[in-house]
């Protein structure tokens, strides 16, 4: 390699739960660099989520919420000899918590709710359920890896 690799960015914690993945998943649902409005809109989502999931605490929720849409092995496509084959591959911590944050975000906002904190705090309280687009999309990725296995042993 050429270039050394790129430092790790410190993240600053969240002002609210002075948490840092909460600033991590809100650096994520932030569209053209305007970052308070991410805030209001993950707090708001938040407080609707307490209003649906009433024994939890709402960060709780999420962050169960967050886990049940991690995905824990990924499928690579690779060329040998002539061939093109899907091997399981298994994630490492950070791109794994990224694709589940990166997969919640995407699929509420494909959801029809009316406003965007509306459609983050279903898709957090169907994910906390194990149900939802997210999930399902764990779920297939990890039935795609299963179904693969037998490819495994081409890893790299």
């Amino acid at each position: 390699m050429r270039k050394s690799r790129a430092k790790k960015r410190v993240l600053l914690p969240d002002p609210k739960f002075n948490d840092r993945l909460v600033t991590r998943f809100v650096n994520n649902l932030m569209l053209d660099g305007k970052k308070s409005i991410a805030f209001n809109i993950f707090y708001d989502a938040l407080k609707i989520v307490e209003e649906k999931v009433a024994d939890e605490n709402n960060l709780d929720v999420w962050k169960k919420a967050l886990t049940n849409v991690t995905p824990a092995v990924e499928v690579r496509s690779r060329r040998i000899g002539g061939a093109t084959f899907q091997i399981p591959q298994p994630i490492r911590e950070d791109r794994r918590i990224s694709m589940g944050m990166k997969w919640l975000i995407g699929f509420s906002r494909k959801r029809n709710e009316k406003t965007m904190a509306q459609k983050l705090a279903g898709e957090i309280v169907a994910a906390y359920k194990e149900e939802g687009a997210a999930f399902k999309k764990k779920e297939d990725t990890h039935r795609m890896a299963e179904a693969n296995k037998a490819f495994s042993h081409f890893r790299f």
